[in-house]
């Protein structure tokens, strides 16, 4: 579904990520990891849409998108979530999950004041589908809520149901778990796995390991902007460089 051949981004001087290629199934959940400061979100701005690439390919089911703009990557089935939330707190939780589905509205200013039936009548099927993520998600009893008025670790929910609601070919997730306790933590893990049963394909960064050996299909390891190793969960907890580089300091710091 998703291959990146060769990937640098530079910021002056700064090399960011440097000659990256990986592949991602369709279907699986893949997984990228490494310290602060790997390029793991840089690599994720570039697949996205954010970051224009200074050199390489970014291919979704063989057409190139490097460069192109998020906007235009939600019509061709990119969707993500971020590490610091970008929830709209002024508005419900249902309407937040409705935000994510905008490419379904009619944007016509006169078929809003004319109110014609097909429009009232798509509002009502996207309140529904924004319904049935939230529970989804497990967050339905806070549909009628602001978002203001929900806990940090259902926003973080949340945002993934407004992601769905795209009905994306693939999903970004920028450190899911970031900021959760353990319940919560064990929250997000079951919906990426119940994601991956539902054959969805995830690609997410956490720091989490926990969470990424029990969810990954396969598991890609940033350490300094370059690719330290590639392969399945076993793979990478046995791999002596990405011991030393980050499962190892992880141990020890624990």
């Amino acid at each position: 579904m998703l291959v990146v051949e060769n990937l640098t981004k530079t910021f002056g001087g700064v090399t960011a990520v440097s000659d990256v290629s990986f592949t991602v199934e369709k279907g699986t959940t893949h997984a990228v990891i490494g310290p602060n400061g790997a390029g793991k979100t840089t690599l994720f701005n570039l697949i996205t849409g954010v970051y224009t690439p200074t050199l390489g390919s970014i291919r979704l089911e063989g057409v190139e998108i490097g460069g192109i703009a998020p906007e235009k990557l939600a019509r061709r089935g990119v969707s993500r979530t971020f590490q610091n939330l970008q929830v709209s707190m002024n508005l419900s939780a249902l309407e937040n999950v409705m935000t994510g589905a905008h490419l379904e509205l009619n944007s016509s200013l006169v078929a809003a004041m004319v109110r014609w039936p097909g429009i009232a009548a798509k509002d009502r099927a996207l309140r529904a589908r924004a319904a049935e993520l939230l529970d989804f998600v497990g967050c339905g009893r806070y549909a009628g809520a602001d978002a203001r008025s929900m806990p940090y670790g259902a926003l973080k929910r949340l945002e993934i149901a407004r992601a769905l609601a795209a009905d994306p070919k693939i999903l970004f997730l920028d450190e899911p778990a970031a900021g959760l306790n353990h319940t919560e933590t064990h929250e997000i893990e079951g919906l990426i796995a119940e994601l991956g049963r539902r054959g969805i394909t995830v690609v997410l960064v956490e720091h989490d390991m926990k969470l990424v050996m029990s969810v990954s299909t396969r598991i890609v390891v940033l350490d300094y902007g370059k690719k330290l190793a590639e392969g399945t969960p076993e793979e990478i907890r046995t791999n002596r460089d990405v011991i030393a580089a980050y499962l190892g300091a992880e141990t020890e710091g624990a």
